[in-house]
């Protein structure tokens, strides 16, 4: 079973649809105690920081997040909320990946949306993925390249498209609209 979060704003339904798809059983929720029995946990993208970390805490999503033991994927908006700070809302965010979510310089074409490549990646997750391959995107905050970065891309600057810590990823593209290629990336993590 995968856990989709329930963040009260995104785009779950998307989300649950590719991974039905393949295969997969899933529940959408926000509720903790239904999520932990889940064997895999995805963070969806699509939203705000500070309305999204409300609804979070308000849910205790926050504590369970930051103990949940098992693959835990976050999508674009999931990946800035695993950061420590969000300059959108001036948002605290959970803190897994110690970085900022900035925004795009305001004199350029933002939000970066639809498909790009990726610089270079590494590790599991792009297990059987080509440098031709694209991913799509659609955010006008980005993370900076990190100690955590797993994968780069390049709008208006060289940026990071994905992360990992332990037992968190996070990719800052969306696989579940990225057709075949973020359906391999997916099936990649269901098989983590």
């Amino acid at each position: 079973m995968i856990g989709i979060i329930d963040t009260n704003a995104g785009n779950q339904l998307s989300v649950k649809n590719a991974l039905n798809r393949l295969g997969c059983t899933c529940l959408i929720s926000d509720d903790a105690d239904a999520l932990r029995k889940c064997d895999k946990i995805i963070f969806p993208g699509v939203g705000e920081a500070k309305h999204t970390m409300s609804h979070i805490r308000e849910k205790a999503l926050d504590q369970f997040i930051l103990s949940y033991k098992k693959p835990f994927l976050g999508i674009c908006l999931g990946m800035q909320i695993m950061s420590s700070y969000s300059e959108e809302g001036k948002t605290a965010c959970l803190g897994i990946f110690k970085t900022e979510a900035l925004h795009f310089p305001e004199n350029e074409v933002v939000p970066h949306m639809g498909w790009n490549n990726l610089l270079n990646f590494e590790g599991d997750l792009f297990k059987g993925i080509q440098k031709k391959d694209d991913f799509y995107f659609v955010h006008s905050y980005y993370i900076p390249i990190n100690e955590y970065s797993i994968a780069n891309c390049d709008y208006i600057l060289p940026f990071c498209a994905a992360m990992k810590k332990d037992n968190f990823y996070a990719t800052q593209f969306h696989p579940e609209k990225s057709a075949e290629i973020g359906a391999k990336l997916l099936e990649n993590f269901i098989s983590l």
